[in-house]
């Protein structure tokens, strides 16, 4: 039987017809090279101008103006305890009563001694005076007046050293009651009434702790690039607003008055300690809290480039856009980044604007690669509140008023 050659032709055939439906296919994707697979699909956005005020954010800190710790100054039993676990004390109130009795006989003893030495110095003086009027009449010898003297300036001495020992006890008997020295909120108290206390100890055991909540401080670290272009080392930091928000609060609706920025670059990080003052009168604001910071510019507004804030990448430490230029090629671009401002993100240096860069699929690109890029849609408008709706709709009800002159469309003169 004879073979036929057609079919090696026939397979050849059905081989570029499958081809030639995949490449149909493939059609509407532009091909990343000659036999390549197909560019990848990514949303760009083109790089715009704003003026804006420039600002800057910083991580920071809630901190109290005064903090104590409160400890005992005598060693004792501790007797009472006058106040609560986070209670709000003043300056001077009672907080822990110590066993006052050791310390008050310690100061009798001590007013006892000087009582006695006191009475001896009123004898000694009576003896010199009249072994001065024997000496007189030479009833006595000079070396007798001599020596009573010196009794006298001795008993004297004696008398300083008593007085100081009364002074020392009446205020170890004083510290017995140990007091706020400042005003403020309480911290926990673990020591309880019945326990000893150790003043003598190398490292005294801490009764309470008070930080003061009224004011308080929001310290921040300010970057050496931001303190130069903000001019924080001269006069206009004086007048630089500073506003802050807590974990959870949206945008920024607390307002804080700069008091203080540090007098030095710390070498380390390459940052300046900054530090701002808040009232907080209603206690609302608890030392230790974490806060977002944000100081505007003193010049005011100005023009600057934004991109949206998904289009930045990080690199190690640095932040990069990726932009498609008109060879549908996309090329990595370094850039420094300022605030953020309603979705963007503020560029200040490695954009220009115009330029369309990547915000959807950053994770799909690779620098030179070619892409299909299409354009970022725009977001609706939200909707109005149903109040306004209801204007809107009684605007479009309403007949429109046409001047006295006017004619209807498509009449004829």
């Amino acid at each position: 039987m004879r073979k036929s050659n057609n079919i090696p032709a026939f397979s050849a055939l059905l081989v570029s017809a499958v081809l030639g439906l995949a490449g149909c296919k493939g059609g509407d994707k532009a091909p990343a090279g000659p036999g390549g697979p197909p560019a990848p699909e990514v949303t760009v956005a083109p790089a715009h101008t704003r003026v804006v005020s420039a600002r800057e954010e910083f991580p920071g800190r809630l901190e109290a103006v005064d903090r104590v710790d409160v400890r005992s100054r005598v060693t004792g039993y501790i007797e009472a305890v006058h106040f609560q676990q986070g209670q709000d004390v003043r300056k001077g109130d009672l907080l822990v009563t110590i066993d006052p009795r050791p310390y008050q006989a310690r100061l009798q003893r001590a007013e006892g001694d000087l009582a006695a030495i006191q009475s001896r110095m009123e004898l000694a003086r009576l003896e010199l005076g009249r072994a001065e009027k024997l000496l007189s009449s030479q009833a006595t010898s000079q070396r007798d007046v001599d020596e009573r003297a010196a009794a006298v300036k001795d008993l004297e001495a004696s008398a300083r050293s008593a007085r100081a020992a009364v002074d020392a006890a009446r205020l170890d008997l004083s510290y017995t009651r140990v007091t706020a020295p400042i005003s403020g909120r309480a911290g926990r108290f673990d020591i309880t009434a019945g326990n000893l206390v150790q003043a003598e100890a190398p490292e005294p055991a801490i009764l309470t702790t008070i930080v003061a909540v009224n004011p308080v401080y929001v310290s921040f670290e300010v970057d050496e690039a931001t303190f130069v272009r903000f001019g924080l080392q001269g006069a206009s930091r004086r007048k630089m607003p500073v506003e802050f928000a807590l974990a959870g609060e949206t945008g920024f609706p607390r307002h804080a008055t700069l008091q203080f920025v540090d007098n030095r670059v710390d070498p380390g990080t390459g940052s300046v300690r900054a530090r701002a003052i808040v009232d907080n009168a209603d206690g609302s604001l608890t030392p230790g809290l974490f806060a977002r910071v944000r100081i505007s510019d003193p010049a005011g507004e100005q023009a600057a480039v934004l991109v949206p804030d998904r289009a930045i990448g990080t690199d190690q430490d640095r932040k990069f856009v990726l932009v498609v230029g008109a060879d549908k090629k996309a090329s990595y671009r370094p850039v420094k980044t300022g605030a953020a401002m309603d979705g963007d993100r503020i560029v200040r240096e490695g954009l220009r604007e115009g330029e369309q860069v990547i915000v959807n699929g950053l994770l799909r690109v690779r620098p030179g690669q070619v892409v299909n890029a299409k354009p970022e849609a725009v977001a609706p408008p939200a909707p109005l509140p149903p109040a306004q709706n209801e204007e809107k709709r009684a605007e479009a009800k309403a007949p429109e008023t046409k001047p006295a002159d006017a004619k209807p469309a498509g009449s004829k003169k």
